[in-house]
């Protein structure tokens, strides 16, 4: 019943499926946006809201993948871009508004004595790393189970899948072993490890734990990263793809007021367009930097990108990191993010749903309770549950259930499940999306997708 009422309100989703799959590996050009029985098309989108091919309206919190935290086509990034559209795409030159950009970034990130564009959040990781090894002259890395720092060999073992530290398959089992994989339950393993090795170059991971706080990190697990690696020789990296401009408008790391070395960036950091950046301390990115490098007795590091700082990103950047440095975008997302909260928690209690709903800043994160364990969804704390028990286990069907059944109510969640909430979210969303909440629920409990969840209450 649930899949019969998306199809009828998907049928031009599914005509575009059938043909995407003659064309893309399993039709889909991401591996996130794959769902069953075809993900829905969409046509246009603005604010909070988005309308596929057949007409339908939906809540979006999937956000540009967390790019969009003023929601889509904000007046004012639109106007930057068309202004920059006409003036040209790619002078293959310097140009004004990429020192504009780093500035920007310069004044909200506290870490970020320079900056160095990419295309990408994976390219800025695979970079970060390679100016870690050069900078320390060593070759290891330690990054912790199911934190994610995009698609890259040197980091895909351990992040979506092989958690086990197993090589997935195209990924030379060399270059794999230049990770050491640690679980972050606990920061003892990864103090340790420093304690015991002089080989490591950089710990890297997600300053909200992995996957944007899916699995947060406990108490004082940064504090004592940034003391064992200041006491090791080790360059600490922080992960801000999703939490940079998000966790507060200087990341995570002005949240939590602890300051890595290197930090990697993208989506808001690019306005919605593509890029990446790696913003640090001056002596480590000045191995970029022909005259510095040779100063300070470092070989330069070469680093090219076609599309490096493109105006048209950079346009679309600056355009938003000046909304963020300059009003309350952060905190208005966080707000509306802690209502939704609240809001779904309190229709689990209601519904006698042995789920939970928690999260941090403008993100949030429904557990379904995959091992059905009898849990309050009112007192739910993750930290109880550690990686393996929040994702290490899945329900990839009930999940997928789940988001259908949000979809067919008018609001697309992501993954997780979950969502990333912009500035333009508000009352009207957090309504709707609760209303849909809970008729799906109902809809699970009539199909019989969560009698087992429910009995184990």
């Amino acid at each position: 019943m649930i899949e019969d009422m998306y199809r009828v309100r998907t049928p031009n989703s599914a005509k575009l499926y059938a043909e995407a799959c003659r064309v893309l590996p399993a039709g889909l050009t991401h591996d996130s946006r794959a769902l069953s029985p075809y993900p829905i098309y969409v046509s246009r989108a603005e604010g909070p809201r988005k309308w596929d091919v057949d007409g339908n309206e939906y809540v979006d919190y999937y956000g540009g993948h967390g790019a969009l935290l003023l929601g889509h086509c904000h007046p004012r990034v639109v106007e930057a871009i068309r202004d920059q559209a006409a003036l040209g795409t790619h002078p293959g030159a310097a140009h004004e508004l990429e020192v504009r950009w780093g500035r920007l970034v310069q004044r909200l990130v506290p870490s970020a004595e320079r900056v160095r564009f990419t295309n990408s959040g994976s390219e800025a990781s695979h970079l970060a790393l390679r100016l870690a090894r050069a900078y320390t002259g060593k070759s290891k890395i330690v990054r912790f189970v199911g934190h994610f720092h995009g698609w890259h060999d040197q980091v895909a073992s351990g992040s979506m899948s092989h958690f086990d530290g197993s090589v997935p398959a195209g990924i030379p089992a060399s270059l794999a072993a230049e990770s050491i994989l640690l679980p972050a339950d606990d920061p003892a393993a990864a103090v340790q490890t420093l304690q015991a090795r002089d080989d490591i170059a950089a710990v890297i991971l997600e300053p909200s734990g992995a996957s944007w706080g899916q699995v947060p990190l406990p108490p004082g697990f940064l504090a004592a990263l940034r003391g064992a690696t200041h006491r090791h020789g080790a360059l600490l990296v922080f992960d801000e793809v999703i939490t940079g401009f998000r966790w507060a408008p200087g990341g995570a790391q002005a949240r939590y007021g602890i300051l890595p070395d290197l930090t990697v960036l993208a989506k808001i950091l690019a306005g919605g367009l593509p890029g990446g950046a790696v913003a640090g301390a001056k002596e480590i990115l000045d191995q970029l930097d022909p005259v510095a490098a040779r100063a300070a007795g470092h070989e330069k590091i070469g680093h090219q990108g076609t599309f490096n700082a493109n105006p048209l990103c950079a346009a679309a950047a600056v355009a938003t990191l000046s909304i963020v440095g300059n009003s309350d975008a952060c905190a208005r997302a966080e707000a509306t993010t802690q209502h939704l909260r609240e809001g779904l928690r309190g229709i689990l209690v209601e519904e006698d749903v042995p789920w939970s709903v928690y999260g941090e800043a403008s993100g949030f994160v429904i557990f379904p309770n995959p091992e059905r364990l009898p849990l309050d969804p009112a007192s739910f704390d993750p930290l109880r549950l550690g990686f393996k028990g929040l994702k290490g286990s899945r329900d990839p069907e009930l999940v997928n259930r789940l988001r259908i059944a949000m979809l067919a109510r008018g609001v697309d969640l992501n993954g997780a499940p979950g969502g990333l909430v912009s500035a333009a979210h508000g009352p009207r969303e957090v309504a709707q999306t609760l209303e849909a909440f809970r008729d799906a629920l109902r809809a699970l409990k009539v199909a019989g997708a969560m009698r087992a969840a429910v009995s184990a209450a």
